[in-house]
């Protein structure tokens, strides 16, 4: 398959961006550079888990953040709680609640163009929330928009931080594809990967593509001094994987 592509998710959802990517007829090699552990839960986590059915809204950061609500609702809810009413900040979070509760969740709208949360936020009915409250269930640091956002238009916000990110140094391999920039594209999702790597890539990375999930990913990938940035259609391996065709084998991509 020749040059690979280098994709940074952690975890186990690193296999199925690989898989979408070599559907395409790339190779990949995958960078350690994240890792993501589970927090240990709190009175108060706990507490809101067992009342989860008093908030009028459950929006969902990541994917991570969704396995660990599914987690929590197979332990203190052997019956899902009725009416609950669920938002993801992409599809492969909604993908992960939907197939583990059956639910429907609700997403940007395709016409946003991207899986953000500024387009999650454009959603007509996160518009006034006045005397709802809204669990927000996500990892630990992040952005604070939605949160500062839902509490602006009225909502009672409770933030749940349920996993924390664990940057790594890139070990000796991955190091040398960044210094030698040898691969066709990188591929990230995160802005904390992408100011950590950084700081390994030499001038033939920077010049290499950086396939992105959003606008806000490439501007800070602008700023880092990556020259390519591809802004794919969202954060899911099928966008990313489409991003990757469309950039290194534009026949490909059509």
């Amino acid at each position: 398959m020749g040059t690979p592509v280098l994709i940074t998710r952690p975890g186990e959802r690193a296999q199925a961006l690989a898989e979408a990517i070599e559907s395409k007829g790339f190779s990949t090699e995958r960078l350690e550079v994240m890792r993501q552990e589970t927090v240990p839960e709190t009175a108060d986590v706990r507490s809101a888990w067992l009342d989860i059915d008093h908030f009028h809204k459950v929006v969902v950061i990541s994917p991570a953040a969704a396995e660990r609500l599914v987690e929590a609702l197979d332990r203190y809810w052997p019956q899902l709680p009725q009416g609950l009413e669920l938002y993801a900040v992409g599809q492969a979070t909604a993908m992960v609640l939907h197939q583990a509760l059956g639910l429907k969740v609700r997403v940007p709208a395709p016409a946003a163009g991207e899986e953000t949360s500024e387009a999650l936020l454009a959603l007509a009915s996160l518009q006034r929330l006045e005397h709802q409250r809204v669990l927000l269930v996500a990892g630990e640091g992040g952005r604070p928009l939605l949160g500062d956002t839902l509490g602006q238009r009225g909502a009672r916000v409770t933030r749940l931080e349920v996993y924390r990110r664990r940057l790594i140094t890139p070990d000796a391999g991955a190091r040398t594809w960044l210094e030698q920039g040898g691969y066709q594209a990188l591929v990230v999702s995160s802005g904390e990967i992408l100011e950590h790597l950084a700081r390994w890539c030499s001038e033939a990375a920077f010049q290499q593509p950086l396939v992105v999930s959003s606008q806000r990913l490439a501007t800070l990938a602008k700023t880092l001094g990556f020259r390519i940035p591809v802004v794919a259609s969202g954060a899911s391996p099928a966008a990313l994987a489409a991003a990757v065709a469309r950039t290194c084998d534009p026949e490909d991509g059509e």
